[in-house]
Formats: C-alpha cells, structure tokens, sequence
C-alpha cells in the first residue's frame, strides 16, 4: 500500500526521526553501566582503593567476569593486573605482583580493587570492565592514579605556616613597639609636669 501526498511526505519524514531517537535509547540505557572515579590520588606506602560500581539488567551469575587493566603514564602499553570469575586472580607478574587485593562484592555491584604499597611509579590510568552475561555491551571508565611524597606535602604545608607565623610574629612585635612608645610618650608627659622643677630629669627615649 502507498501513502500518497502529504500523508506520504509525513511518513518519509518520520522515518529519521524514529531512528534517532531508537538511537539515542539504545545510547543512553546500556544494559550494563560501570563507574569508576576518574581521579584518585594516593601516598607512596599508603594503600589505594579503586573504586569500581557496576549495575546490570541481569542477575550476577558465575559467568561474571571482572578484568583490571593498567597503563602506565610512560608508556602506549596495556597490560592485565587483575580478574575475577567466581573466584579472584590477581597478576603474578610484573610491578603488581603480590600488591593487588580484592575489596569488592559483586552482589552488591562492588567491583574494586586495592594496591598496597604504592610508589610514584604506579602512576598511570586504571581501566575496570564487568561482563555479566548476557549483559556485556558497557562503558570502560578509566581512573587516573597519581602516587606522591606525602611527606614533601607536610613539608610544604609547614613551611607556608612557618611563613605565615613569621608574618604574624612580625606584627605583633610592631603592635608592641608602638604600644610602648605611645606609653613613654604619655609617661615622659606626666613625669615632666611632676619633676619640672626638680633638677633631676629622668631621660626616657622611645624604642628604636
């Protein structure tokens, strides 16, 4: 059957706009979202959490799996720090060796990871994935980790408040100083009416 007219031109219309907006549901709704924080920082010795949440259509099973990637911030390189499916496996290999720990629940959505003794060398992106069959299609977000001397943060926190100290210091001893010469100024006055015809004059001079 043919739509002829205006009736017609309507149709042919509708088409596109139909298509954008099935597009944009499909876009918008995943039937697996993951989130990740997009900035973390942490302390060289200090252990780190990454956070990872995840929420799905479908009950978690056990052919969830659960992947950790890591790129460092000197290099193009992928490589795999961490997965689960049912039970943990963190690497074996490489600078995390023996340093990533599981601290999630996967019931409750809890995808993340920790790394214990962190160094400055850490530093790089972070990428959690989630697969919970037959939700698979999701975002990956990726966090940028940044590991550094929280000691020269001390340092640097006290030498602003020693500067600051310094500043204070100052004033006040200025604020003294002006006190007592406004003191002596009104001590040498009465001391003057009192002894001015006495041949003994005491000599008081203000602070330099």
């Amino acid at each position: 059957m043919q739509l002829s007219g205006a009736a017609g031109s309507r149709s042919r219309a509708l088409f596109p706009l139909l298509g954008a907006l099935f597009f944009q549901g499909v876009y918008i709704v995943l039937p697996l979202e993951i989130k990740t924080d997009a900035y973390v920082r942490g302390y060289v010795g200090e252990e780190i959490k990454l956070k990872c949440t995840f929420t799905s259509t479908s009950d978690v099973t056990d052919k969830l799996t659960i992947d950790w990637t890591y790129r460092s911030a000197s290099s193009s390189r992928i490589e795999s720090i961490f997965h689960y499916q049912s039970f943990t496996y963190p690497t074996t290999s490489g600078r995390f060796r023996d340093r990533i720990s599981w601290v999630g629940n996967v019931y409750k959505g809890d995808a993340s990871i920790s790394i214990s003794n962190p160094t400055m060398k850490d530093n790089g992106t972070f990428s959690c994935a989630v697969k919970n069959p037959p939700d698979v299609h999701h975002n990956i977000p990726a966090t940028e980790l940044t590991v550094t001397e929280r000691t020269l943060i001390k340092r640097k926190e006290k030498t602003a408040w020693g500067g600051f100290a310094c500043v204070v210091q100052s004033a006040w001893i200025q604020t003294m100083k002006t006190h007592i010469n406004e003191s002596l100024c009104v001590i040498r006055r009465v001391t003057h009416l009192i002894t001015e015809n006495n041949p003994f004059h005491w000599q008081l001079k203000p602070l330099g």
